[in-house]
């Protein structure tokens, strides 16, 4: 007679809560960062829940599906006062297109996947910006390029963060 046990082997042996809370509530927590007071005449801090959710996407691929990017992406308009929609959109757009990248790539090592994060860092920037601009309340195109900048720049830090919590999200 066989005795029934429990699966480990999808969620090691941390069980499915730790494993699936953590990786969105650290891009919410990300988001949040947006509520620091630190006043600025350009926007020069990164887009932390963005830099998140690329990292959780670049480390654990297999483990999002586009979707999630409205739900975050949601959270984040919510959170930060942004156009609702606009990083649902943004964000879903961004997976979609991480998905069509990793159907193409046979294999990426860390400057490829830098390179395809500031390619959507840039992308993100740019269509915030449009949008901005449409509402009436962009400056200067050039205005950006700091920010792109800068967040390109911290990406990796995020990136090593983000591999530290997927670390501890698998410890037993």
């Amino acid at each position: 007679m066989r005795r029934a046990t429990l699966s480990t082997s999808s969620y090691g042996r941390t069980g499915p809560l730790r494993s699936q809370v953590t990786p969105i509530s650290s891009t919410l927590f990300a988001s949040a960062l947006a509520l620091l007071p630190i006043v600025s005449a350009a926007q020069l801090l990164p887009n932390f829940g963005l830099l998140a959710l690329l990292s959780w996407r670049l480390l654990r691929p297999e483990m999002w599906t586009a979707r999630i990017g409205l739900g975050l992406g949601f959270a984040h308009d919510l959170i930060t006062g942004g156009p609702l929609g606009l990083a649902m959109s943004l964000w879903a757009f961004l997976l979609l297109m991480f998905d069509f990248v990793d159907s193409r790539l046979i294999w990426r090592d860390y400057w490829i996947e830098w390179g395809l994060a500031a390619i959507a860092i840039a992308t993100a920037s740019a269509f915030e910006w449009k949008v901005a601009d449409l509402m009436g309340a962009a400056g200067p195109m050039h205005t950006i390029l700091p920010h792109i900048l800068i967040s390109v720049l911290c990406f990796p830090a995020m990136l090593a963060f983000i591999a530290a919590l997927d670390r501890w999200r698998l410890r037993r």
